[in-house]
């Protein structure tokens, strides 16, 4: 049996303002499950985020604390404690915390494997919502964060 225990794993920070720690799935995770990826994020208050970024898989982030706008495609919503959203292949997403205290949220996509937007974000080539190819934010969603 393998379990894998948040307050054990060291995590990694984020230019966005974020904290995740990966939990299953191929690279180094604990549980190294091939069929899909899970982990654990906290947005920091105030505009941490998900940078708006798209994948190969199909996801979902299940929010466990707090509270954040999430943008799927051109839709935009606020979404709570103990909601879920999905995000099909490709389409582009953004989860941005809105609250005053952390916002904890669990993701799951499949298959596993890596995701891009982890690498381009660390080495500061993630490009901005709207710029080149990327389709715009949704109207009056929250912009772009990140560290100075």
């Amino acid at each position: 049996m393998i379990i894998a225990d948040i307050a054990k794993i060291p995590g990694r920070t984020f230019p966005a303002r974020r904290m995740g720690r990966g939990l299953v799935g191929q690279g180094g995770q604990p549980i190294p499950a091939k069929g899909f990826t899970m982990g654990y994020v906290v947005l920091e208050p105030n505009g941490g985020q998900v940078p708006w970024h798209n994948q190969e898989q199909e996801e979902i982030y299940m929010v466990l604390q707090g509270r954040g706008e999430i943008c799927v495609g051109a839709e935009r919503s606020e979404i709570t404690a103990g909601q879920c959203v999905y995000m099909p292949p490709t389409v582009f997403h953004q989860l941005t915390n809105i609250g005053d205290t952390p916002l904890h949220f669990m993701y799951v996509y499949c298959p596993g494997g890596d995701v891009a937007h982890w690498r381009q974000e660390l080495d500061g080539t993630l490009p901005p919502a709207g710029v080149g190819a990327i389709p715009p934010l949704p109207a009056g969603a929250q912009p772009q964060h990140t560290k100075k």
